[in-house]
């Protein structure tokens, strides 16, 4: 039992580590992320939208899957799990002899490892020390640092340059882990919902995409929204002026738009919509006395709002229609736009203790404006409008932009950084004769190295013939060794 159970997570293990694995556990990742970007997606959308988007059986469908908050289903989260464990595996069982590969050079090149390397060249030195200098001036030139390697038999150089170039694949590892975690804690704890205020309005909680509410350890305040226009009259901005409030006290406020959202205690406000919301903000009307007593009057009405008239007399704005029509002996509303609209006033008498309904334009068999005290006629009418705010709470966020950052430098040394060794060796070659092996390679993007590793060897010939100028014996034996090997 305990042997096949060995053998199982073996295999299991096995499948995990695999690179065809990991990569297509990463292919299904970025279909369904892009499922998410296609998709409507609850809350972002308004439901109305979604209902006109789809049909009703389709959107059923697409809720019980998830497919309308991908990022937080419980299937995606389990995805990212299954990728983050494939991409540790992987990483595990090739990541120690990386390390060995990174952590210790090869710096001494035995003969094996001369005859085999592909990119090599030699020529005669009157002696080991010469020939060393040479590379060694040869070597900073190119912005390398040789180092010297004493090995049992003779003296050597070693010298490369972007090592960590050979690690950048475990950075960018390192990087999607970030991510997938930000994503995996964002899909665990996070949360995305909406919210719709007008001025002066204050709300503790707000609405998530399966219709229940999430409530806020603060209040949030609307104490304005607004909409900047083009010339020609199409909408250029959208802003809302928030306040934060905790116990009752403003702790902070800022005026939010598109992509420049108020963040407070991890939640984001983002500027999502604007508009009409089919109620009355401010009436102003002119209040005349059917008498004559008194001079008329500028009033000021909202909903729900009473003003006094005089003394005895209050009016108070009791319906607002935008676009009315009477049918079967009712009063409705075509619409939310303003296009007919109509308003009940609610005239009130304190010594009589009557109460008179006036309708503004008057309507057949509702009004009774001549039974009131007062006559009214609108002078403006200011709508009131709403602010549509997109709320979230991403605490991953961190991991993923931190996952992004890591990733951009390991894409980096991976595409921009080369990583170059090169080997210098005084030895003797089949006649006896000593010369300067010089070998080296690259991890990537061959010619280019070719071409600077010919340009390297002239150097090295051009720093020999320099030392024999300046030491006589070191230039006969130059030439001497020239002559030999012709």
């Amino acid at each position: 039992m305990f042997t096949k159970l060995r053998s199982d997570g073996r295999r299991i293990w096995q499948l995990l580590s695999s690179i065809k694995t990991g990569v297509i556990l990463l292919i299904v990742v970025v279909i369904v992320s892009a499922a998410g970007t296609l998709i409507l997606q609850r809350p972002i959308t308004d439901p109305d939208e979604m209902q006109r988007a789809y049909s009703p059986q389709m959107l059923r469908f697409l809720d019980i899957a998830g497919l309308t908050d991908v990022y937080h289903a419980w299937w995606f989260v389990l995805l990212l799990v299954l990728v983050s464990v494939s991409i540790v595996a992987a990483s595990i069982q090739r990541f120690p002899n990386a390390w060995r590969y990174f952590s210790r050079p090869y710096k001494s090149p035995d003969d094996a490892f001369r005859k085999a390397l592909a990119t090599q060249k030699q020529f005669p030195i009157p002696d080991e020390e010469t020939g060393l200098v040479a590379a060694e001036r040869a070597l900073r030139k190119g912005h390398f640092r040789p180092e010297r390697v004493v090995g049992a038999e003779r003296m050597s150089l070693f010298a490369e340059r972007n090592r960590l170039s050979e690690m950048a694949v475990y950075i960018v590892h390192a990087s999607l882990l970030l991510i997938f975690l930000g994503g995996i804690i964002d899909g665990l704890f996070g949360w995305r919902g909406s919210v719709t205020l007008v001025r002066g309005q204050q709300v503790s909680d707000v609405v998530l995409p399966q219709g229940s509410r999430r409530q806020l350890p603060f209040t949030l305040r609307c104490d304005g929204a607004g909409q900047e226009n083009y010339t020609d009259g199409t909408p250029k901005r959208w802003w809302s002026k928030l306040a934060v409030l905790e116990n009752g006290r403003e702790i902070s406020r800022k005026e939010i738009v598109v992509n420049d959202p108020l963040v407070y205690r991890g939640v984001r406000f983002y500027q999502a919509s604007y508009g009409m919301n089919g109620q009355v903000d401010k009436l102003l009307l002119t209040a005349t006395p059917q008498s004559a007593a008194t001079a008329p009057r500028e009033i000021a009405l909202g909903l729900d709002q009473t003003v006094d008239l005089d003394t005895n007399v209050s009016v108070r704005l009791a319906r607002f229609i935008p676009d009315f029509v009477v049918r079967d002996g009712q009063i409705y509303t075509r619409s939310q736009e303003p296009a007919n609209p109509a308003v009940q006033l609610l005239v009130s008498s304190k010594q009589s203790g009557k109460t008179t309904e006036v309708w503004l334009p008057e309507i057949s068999g509702f009004s009774r404006n001549q039974d009131s005290p007062y006559a009214f006629e609108p002078r403006d009418l200011q709508m009131a409008y709403f602010t549509g705010l997109q709320v979230s709470h991403e605490p991953g966020q961190w991991a993923v932009w931190s996952g992004c950052l890591l990733m951009g430098l390991g894409l980096a040394a991976a595409f921009y950084l080369v990583h170059t060794r090169l080997w210098v060796v005084p030895v003797r070659d089949a006649r006896g004769q000593l010369v300067l092996w010089i070998g080296g390679v690259a991890n990537k993007n061959q010619p280019v190295f070719e071409e600077r590793f010919a340009a390297l060897t002239q150097d090295i010939q051009s720093e020999l013939k320099e030392l024999s100028k300046t030491r006589p014996e070191a230039r006969m034996e130059v030439h001497s060794a020239a002559l030999a090997g012709d």
